[in-house]
This record gives structure tokens, C-alpha cells and sequence, in this order.
């Protein structure tokens, strides 16, 4: 009985049975619509009680969905850690920017106030920025909350609500008012909380004239971060995305899958033994058993035998001894012959798929694979071409960090003007790989 892989369409994958593998190639004009529809912004709306929300996706559910494709596909799930990591860099210090030297370069002076370096360095501040980012790589928007104290009068505290569980509200005037937040998602939810939103154009301006208006004591903020890249009306799209209508993601999932159902079903035959008839004639004649059955057992017994004593790594380099016959022409007679069988499984050729998979995918992050030890596109993992590419890169992803650095700065820089703090930069720590002729062997810089 064959074994069938379907997707989540009902479409077989893979198939095999006891003595074959099958797999299904290319796309029909079904499995096109379908991978193209995992998408984060369409045009209908959810509606919850008497507000209406716009959807999130097909089906109001585009963040569980991304989240089982990142969690399925290694190269992507670890391509959006590593830009977590590297944007992060070793935290934040603050600062006051006292002017540019010759090459443009900010001349930085840190500002030592305990209660400001307390905040910056505080649990509360790295959980924020962690959680920020995990959400605006995977989805491409972070919903980051701000919290008064009770008297209205400071922000005392920064939270993030995990994007599974937002929604926007429907715009209305051309504003969207606020975010929904329930765990019953993708379904209209029953149980939820209701968060206004600040305008994103000037986030500052709005919660100041809030305060001034009497309007924020007993409320929290939503401060919206999204990829400005996306012109998606509510929801953008993640960097990723792009490789995933491509297919890559598809591809990168399923390398894995042939490559374990091709081990568990291939042949593997290593030799052919050729025994001649005559040699069972000889070796067995039918005279010496009482049965057919008798027979067969004992010759069963030796084939056995045979192979047992004939394979496995126990048995390499052993020696087989055969003894046969000349007849008058010269010609052997009873001769066991022994042939080498060419192996016809190439999992190789796979691997450069799942390569260019790999490649395609981190490519749609920004990041060179050679960061990963994989080489040009195609090739396979030996391609690394050594420590400078992997140093070059790596000094072109922080270059490229710096907005996603100022978008989960924002929030942060909000809650100490807010709370009377002005004049105060924050800036990122990082940890620059260099060589040995330099005399050590990281550098630290001020980003």
C-alpha cells in the first residue's frame, strides 16, 4: 500500500510504497493561486461587536500562517533571528551629539545620568526592542504599548503586543483609531480589549496634546512600527515574503522531505552475487532431503549466511572463497561472479536545490550567505570563500540596520521627552569582527 504526503490542498506530494518513490513536480494554476494568497493585506474587514476591523490576510489569519512557514523553513527562521541579533548589537547607551568631525562622523559624548542609563540598560527596555523586532522581521509591523503612571503625568512603562493577537481597526476620516487585541483570532472575537492608537505621522504631538486635553489617565498607547517599504493600506508585507510567493520557502521545505523518504525507500544493493545452478545441484542435492521444504530451508540458511557474513562495516575487506571447475574448451564452469553495483541515488543534485533555496530566501532578508558558510546561488555549502566576505558582510547588515534601529528607537525616545528628558540620543553598541594583524581579534564601535 503506497504512502501519500498531501498538502494542506489535498494535492500529493510524495508517494512511496514498498519498491518505489514518487514525487510531484511543478505548479498548476491552482497551487499558484494558492501560494500567492498567503498575503497580508486584502480588501474586507472582521467585524467585532460594533467596530470593524480590518483583516489580516486571507482568512484574517496571515501572522499564524506566516508563523508556521518560519517555523518550517530553517534558512528563514534563522535568517530573521540573525537580523534580530546583529540590529540589537550588544544594547543602547545614551548620549548628546556634540557635532561631526572632519569625515562626518558624530562626535558622541555618553551621558552618565544614573536614572537614564538605568532606564536604557533595564530589562523592560531589551525585552521591548526584542520583541519589537521579532515582530516587525517576521510580520513587517510591531505594535509597541506605552503606559502612563495612574496620574497621567510620565510613561513608566513600555510594552509589546504580540502581532498573533492585534488587529487594526478600520480607518475612519483616512485615521485608524486603534488596535484590537483578543486571542480569539482569526474568529470575531468574543473577549477583547480596545487600545487606541497614536497618529504615526507625529506620535510625540498626539500624546502631548492627549496629556494637555486631560485624555490619557487610565488609557495605554499603541505607537505603531511597520516597514515603510510596503504600501499595504493597514498590514505590510515582510521581507520575506517575496521569496515565499517565489516558491523558495515551498522548495526549501520539501528538499528535506525527498531526501528522508529517498533514504527510508531506496535500493541499496552494493553487489550482485552471481551463484550458478549447478553449484545448489551440487551443494544440495534433492536426494539428501526428505521435502521440497527441507531443501529450500537449508539453502535459505546459507543465503543468509552468506549475506551476514558479507556486509556491514564488521565485514569490509573480507575475502570470498569459490571453487569452480575448467571444462575441455576452457571455459569456467559453477563460477561465482561478483559485481560492483553503481549507485544510482545522487542526493547531491538535491542539495544544490536546497542551496539555491537557502540562497534565494536570505537574499530576500539582505543577507550575503556567505554569512552562513553557503556560497553563489546554486552552489553548495563548501563555496565560502573565508573570513573577509564573512566580515564585509556582516559590516554591510549593521550599514543597512540603521533604520530598523531608529523605528524601535522612536518609542523609547518618546517615553524621555515625554517624561522631560530632551536633548538625549540613543545609540547602538556593536561588536566588529576584525583580524589578528590588528592586534585583536573584535573591535567595539558606536552606531
Amino acid at each position: 500500500m503506497a504512502e501519500i504526503l498531501f498538502d494542506p490542498n489535498g494535492r500529493p506530494l510524495l508517494a512511496h510504497g514498498s519498491g518505489f518513490m514518487a514525487t510531484t513536480t511543478g505548479l498548476d494554476s491552482v497551487s499558484r493561486k494558492q501560494v500567492s494568497t498567503v498575503s497580508p493585506d486584502l480588501d474586507y474587514t472582521v467585524t467585532v461587536g460594533t467596530k470593524t476591523v480590518a483583516s489580516w490576510g486571507d482568512n484574517n489569519d496571515f501572522p499564524n500562517e506566516a508563523e508556521k512557514i518560519i517555523n518550517k523553513t530553517g534558512v528563514l527562521n534563522t535568517g530573521l533571528q540573525f537580523i534580530q541579533r546583529f540590529t540589537l548589537g550588544q544594547g543602547i547607551f545614551p548620549c548628546k551629539v556634540e557635532g561631526y568631525d572632519d569625515d562626518g562622523n558624530e562626535v558622541l559624548k555618553v551621558v552618565n545620568d544614573p536614572k537614564i542609563t538605568s532606564f536604557v540598560s533595564s530589562r523592560m527596555v531589551r525585552r521591548y526592542m526584542a520583541n519589537a523586532l521579532r515582530d516587525y522581521l517576521k510580520f513587517g509591523v510591531a505594535f509597541p504599548e506605552v503606559i502612563p503612571n495612574i496620574d497621567a503625568s510620565q510613561i513608566v512603562g513600555i510594552d509589546v503586543k504580540n502581532a498573533l493577537f492585534a488587529r487594526y481597526l478600520e480607518k475612519k476620516n483616512g485615521i485608524i483609531p486603534g488596535v484590537i487585541v483578543s486571542g480569539d483570532w482569526p474568529d470575531s472575537p468574543s473577549d477583547y480589549k480596545t487600545i487606541d492608537l497614536l497618529d504615526p505621522f507625529d506620535p510625540f504631538s498626539h500624546l502631548n496634546g492627549l496629556r494637555i486635553l486631560k485624555k490619557i489617565k487610565g488609557k495605554t498607547f499603541i505607537y505603531p512600527l511597520r516597514n515603510e517599504w510596503s504600501n499595504n493600506e493597514y498590514y505590510p508585507v515582510p521581507l520575506w515574503h517575496s521569496a515565499h510567493v517565489a516558491g523558495w520557502t515551498s522548495i526549501a521545505q520539501k528538499v528535506p522531505s525527498f531526501l528522508m523518504k529517498m533514504y527510508e525507500n531506496q535500493i541499496s544493493f552494493k553487489w550482485h552475487i552471481k551463484i550458478p545452478y549447478a553449484y545448489w545441484e551440487r551443494r544440495y542435492p534433492e536426494n539428501n532431503f526428505k521435502s521440497l521444504e527441507d531443501r529450500q530451508a537449508a539453502i535459505q540458511a546459507e543465503m543468509d549466511s552468506i549475506e551476514e557474513n558479507l556486509t556491514g562495516p564488521e565485514n569490509a575487506h573480507k575475502a570470498l572463497f569459490s571453487m569452480f571447475e575448467v571444462n575441455p574448451s576452457g571455459r569456467a564452469e559453477e563460477q561465482w561472479e561478483i559485481e560492483n553495483l553503481a549507485d544510482k541515488n545522487k542526493p547531491t543534485e538535491n542539495l544544490v536545490t536546497s542551496a539555491a533555496a537557502n540562497s534565494e530566501i536570505l537574499f530576500a532578508l539582505m543577507i550575503n550567505p556567505n554569512v552562513f558558510g553557503a556560497g553563489m546561488p546554486g552552489g553548495t555549502y563548501a563555496g565560502n570563500q573565508g573570513g573577509s566576505n564573512i566580515r564585509e558582510a556582516f559590516l554591510v547588515n549593521i550599514a543597512l540596520a540603521w533604520l530598523d534601529r531608529q523605528n524601535i528607537l522612536d518609542p523609547l525616545e518618546l517615553m524621555l521627552e515625554f517624561n522631560g528628558i530632551k536633548d538625549i540620543e540613543l545609540r547602538f553598541r556593536n561588536t566588529i569582527l576584525t583580524t589578528l594583524d590588528t592586534g585583536s581579534g573584535t573591535q567595539n564601535t558606536l552606531s
